[in-house]
């Protein structure tokens, strides 16, 4: 709320001048109904406190004096007419500043929630469903602004409505207005359980909402699947059954919230009833009150219940802001990871990238690395290679500081990485997976998106290299062509070169390929291996590989099981061995052998 500060007291003072108006209507009904009925309305003011009515009468005297009842009547209607002009178009002015202090902190909550996802933690997003995150962005971040409108265009209005009404009533009977004001904790007392079950309920409606929207993102990003194995009645059913537990939450909650408002109508009808005997017995009111001056004590009373009604209310209202705002700030509060911090410096590579007896483990995991130590020198080609588990990727995540080591250290250019900048370390990388990320967007902003001011000719030129020019030529509006969500428009293998065009156009030193050729069949292996070999000449490369053969040629083959260096050698050197390399290879070419 902080940068909103002069805009909410703005809204705050707009509110103010509205509700007093909103009280001082009351007031000038009096003197009106002195005017209309005469002498038995004057009682109204002279037979409790008069003060009140020399006030009025002091403030109208200018206007009405020496005037016939009728003429005078005519402008006290006009003066109430104004005040109604200029009540309403306070009410809407605060209205508007409501809104859009509202929509600022809901607009600056989704930002500084969404800021804050690209900084935390990687594993946060492998445990969490992707549903459960984009429902606190825009639901979770909504639903709380309610807090907002709550406290500017709710809570101090009828405030400020009731101590106006308060005032007047004790005008016209101190005992009266004490009695009444002293019935009001009975019905906060009777409040207090239905909102702390309201609140809780709340908390589980807002997991539940988040579990329904991670339902569908999944099960829209499986609908190939569901189709293939014809699951659409069951995932139907399932989704069924989670959207009426969620049906059952609502149902719950509008239980205990709805309850609010007829609790407090019993409330305001046992208080007429009230009013009407206490005003009739002397003893209470220090004198029988006359017919007019009860009926003016219950205008003021009755007016007064509305913003008690609405105050009543706004803890409800706010059970349910307030749920929302609990998982906002639980994303909020979850450490960044991300953060560079004072005293890291600008990487650089000059010379040589070295593993040193790195380990590493997830938290509460088993160790997936242990004791790794290698080195590779500038322009040479290391592979990674092993069986499925042996903590190869996990390696390579490592070096752009996805992850830092438990022990050991990563050294560049003989400088640890936990000493450098993320940002200065990745600005080094070019990294190609087999999980080839298309955003939903252009060919041409796909490719740029490492560098968004690459000119159009520079584009091109990093899809020529990529073997990419004659399919997006194809493409409807070829570089302009928008994509789909996760590339659906192109094949596996043109998705892989599109990602081989991107690192082409960054002209990254550093160069990281995790299995780019598996799962292609051969002609776009062989067009992606083609691109691949362009993008590696004169870079430092490490390599993952599936398929042993794209390996042969590098400068060193590191084989890993279970997170340990097992071998190291070149290609023909570990074939001289019965070590697991020569297994892998063996089996590998043996069931090439028997596919043909």
């Amino acid at each position: 709320m902080r940068p909103y500060a002069g805009r909410f007291s703005l809204g705050l003072l707009a509110t103010f001048g509205a509700s007093v108006l909103d009280g001082v209507t009351i007031v000038l009904l009096v003197p009106l109904l002195k005017q209309l009925f005469g002498g038995e309305a004057a009682k109204v003011l002279t037979s409790g406190s008069a003060w009140l009515g020399r006030a009025v009468d002091n403030l109208l005297a200018p206007l009405i004096g020496g005037l016939p009842p009728s003429q005078a009547a005519g402008r006290i209607v006009l003066v109430l007419l104004a005040g109604l002009m200029v009540k309403n178009a306070l009410s809407y002015t605060s209205n508007q500043i409501s809104v859009a202090v509202q929509e600022g902190v809901v607009r600056d909550l989704r930002t500084r929630l969404f800021r804050h996802l690209l900084g935390i933690d990687l594993g946060l997003f492998q445990r969490t469903k992707s549903g459960q995150l984009i429902s606190g962005i825009i639901v979770d971040a909504d639903s709380a602004k309610a807090v907002v409108s709550a406290a500017l265009a709710s809570l101090f209005q009828n405030l400020v409505l009731i101590l106006v009404s308060v005032v007047i009533l004790m005008g016209m009977s101190a005992r009266l207005t004490i009695l009444t004001v002293a019935t009001a904790p009975l019905l906060v007392l009777g409040m207090r359980v239905l909102l702390a079950r309201l609140r809780r309920h709340s908390k589980v409606w807002a997991d539940q909402r988040g579990e329904l929207t991670a339902t569908v993102a999944e099960r829209i990003s499986a609908i190939k699947l569901i189709r293939s194995y014809g699951t659409e009645t069951l995932e139907s059913q399932r989704f069924e059954e989670q959207a009426t537990r969620y049906r059952k939450g609502i149902i719950r909650i509008q239980r205990f919230s709805s309850l609010t408002s007829p609790v407090s109508e019993v409330f305001g009808g046992c208080l007429i009833i009230l009013i009407i005997w206490a005003a009739t017995t002397p003893w209470i009111t220090g004198g029988t009150l006359g017919p007019a001056e009860t009926i003016t004590f219950l205008v003021a009373a009755l007016k007064m219940m509305s913003p008690i009604k609405s105050i009543s209310q706004f803890p409800a209202s706010m059970a349910t802001a307030m749920a929302s705002a609990d998982r906002v700030f639980d994303l909020l509060d979850i450490p960044l990871t991300e953060a560079d911090h004072p005293g890291e410096g600008t990487a650089t590579f000059n010379r040589d990238l070295v593993f040193d007896r790195v380990s590493f483990r997830y938290p509460n995991g088993a160790p997936v690395l242990q004791d790794v130590s290698f080195s590779v020198s500038k322009g040479k080609v290391v592979a990674l290679v092993g069986p499925s588990g042996a903590g190869k990727t996990t390696l390579l995540e490592l070096l752009p500081r996805f992850h830092d080591v438990v022990a050991g250290e990563i050294r560049l250019d003989g400088i640890p990485l936990g000493k450098l900048t993320r940002r200065s370390i990745r600005s080094l990388l070019g990294i190609v997976s087999q999980d080839t990320v298309i955003l939903n967007d252009t060919v041409s902003a796909n490719i740029a998106y490492g560098r968004p001011r690459a000119t159009r000719a520079e584009v091109e030129a990093a899809a020529a290299a990529a073997n990419a020019r004659d399919f997006i030529a194809e493409l409807p509006l070829g570089y302009d062509t928008v994509l789909g969500e996760r590339g659906t428009r192109l094949s596996g293998g043109q998705r892989q070169r599109i990602a081989i065009a991107r690192a082409l156009l960054r002209d990254p030193p550093i160069l990281i390929l995790d299995e780019a050729t598996s799962a292609l069949d051969t002609e776009s292996e062989r067009l992606v291996q083609q691109a691949i070999d362009r993008l590696m000449k004169d870079r430092t490369v490490l390599v993952i590989a599936h398929r042993l053969a794209t390996v042969r040629h590098a400068d060193e083959i590191i084989t890993l099981d279970a997170g340990c260096v097992v071998e190291r050698g070149t290609h023909a050197a570990l074939l001289d061995r019965d070590g697991l390399y020569r297994r892998l290879h063996d089996l590998q070419f043996r069931e090439v052998a028997a596919s043909a």
